[in-house]
């Protein structure tokens, strides 16, 4: 008798813990979060394209789709809430199958937490497709409930958007008495931009969440704002985007990072133009060019092996010919453990785990850190 009065007694604290955290949920207000601070943007603060509309004709539709992914974009707010959710739509509710969905749809929140003096993970939406035979727009609204609970104290968030989806609209539900603000931390701080141009590896394939690929890592170590535009299969160094990257206000750095999807022609014949574009519009922005990383299965195929070093041995020379041009503002990062020294960086070769993006990371953390603070250049970056 015991233990089924035990059982009896468990159910129902179960459905009573269930019912109190959807009641709660229920009970919260939502808010837009284009209400508040849109970070790590490129041209204006927008759910939408993260290059110009205005380009859409001149790019390929195979890029277009890519364009229209959130990848790195974020919110920054403040509130008193107990509770923290959010509410979303998504563009097309993707999948991939070497990719978790908690990256390509998935949204993380952080709290800046004062013991630490930095940002800290709470917790990531997991992002589901109710019925495949329902159209995506109508199957795409995704809802979590970060966490509950808190101490009620006004506390500093900041969300991460989608990688590798769009996002039609985005709430952030609290508390329905609580108080929501615009942040009064300024992290990241509002002053000079990093932009980051590439291919999936830069857009965040494969991290689990979004929080977890390169440019976040290095927005929040380095706490200034870095733009992702990373367009997976299709950083084919377009002189169009180099073109709108060149108007991008307020910028720190210009990362260059496209080899992936470049062959060794199209590496010898775009280098020059594209970087050129960039170095002529604006001469006063350092720019870093990154060599492609010798996969973990081309350290053993010697085809694919020679065929990754002709690339970047083509890369260097582009690289030494604009340094005779302009030797200024010029600065280079070599594939040498650029995913780690183990192997163990990627999840299928050439895509990253989280672990390969925080090697990615901390090879350019010291580079682009001495440029925002304007110290000396270490010659490892330099001929």
């Amino acid at each position: 008798m015991k233990p089924a009065i035990f059982t009896l007694l468990s159910i129902i604290l179960l459905h009573s813990a269930m019912t109190c955290h959807a009641t709660s949920a229920d009970s919260l207000r939502y808010v837009d979060a284009m209400n508040y601070r849109m970070i790590n943007y490129a041209f204006a603060p927008s759910l939408e394209a993260r290059i110009p509309l205005a380009l859409q004709d001149s790019l390929r539709q195979s890029i277009w789709h890519l364009v229209q992914c959130t990848a790195g974009k974020g919110f920054r707010f403040a509130t008193n809430s107990t509770t923290i959710a959010v509410r979303y739509n998504l563009l097309t509710n993707m999948h991939m199958n070497h990719m978790a969905d908690t990256g390509i749809k998935g949204t993380d929140l952080y709290i800046w937490d004062d013991s630490s003096d930095c940002w800290q993970f709470v917790n990531c939406s997991r992002p589901v497709r109710k019925d495949s035979s329902i159209r995506p727009r109508e199957d795409s609204i995704q809802n979590k409930v970060y966490v509950s609970h808190l101490d009620g104290q006004m506390h500093e968030y900041m969300i991460y958007l989608p990688l590798y989806d769009g996002v039609r609209w985005l709430e952030i539900g609290v508390d329905s008495t609580a108080t929501i603000t615009q942040p009064q931390l300024n992290s990241p701080q509002h002053k000079g931009k990093i932009i980051f141009y590439g291919t999936s590896v830069t857009q965040g394939g494969c991290a689990c969440r979004p929080g977890m690929v390169a440019t976040s890592i290095l927005q929040r170590w380095l706490n200034v704002e870095v733009v992702n535009l990373g367009f997976s299969g299709e950083g084919r160094m377009d002189y169009c985007i180099a073109r709108a990257m060149a108007t991008i206000p307020d910028v720190a750095a210009f990362v260059i990072d496209p080899l992936s999807n470049n062959t060794e022609q199209m590496t010898d014949s775009l280098t020059l133009s594209f970087i050129n574009i960039l170095r002529h519009t604006r001469p006063e922005v350092p720019i870093i060019m990154v060599e492609n990383e010798i996969y973990s299965y081309a350290r053993y195929d010697t085809v694919s092996r020679a065929t990754l070093q002709r690339k970047n041995h083509i890369w260097y020379q582009k690289y030494r010919q604009l340094l005779e041009q302009n030797p200024n503002n010029l600065y280079y990062i070599d594939s040498q453990n650029l995913y780690g020294p183990d192997n163990e960086g990627t999840v299928d070769g050439a895509h990253l785990t989280d672990l390969g993006f925080w090697y990615y990371a901390k090879r350019l953390q010291p580079l682009l850190q001495a440029i925002l603070r304007h110290q000396p250049i270490a010659s490892q970056y330099q001929p």
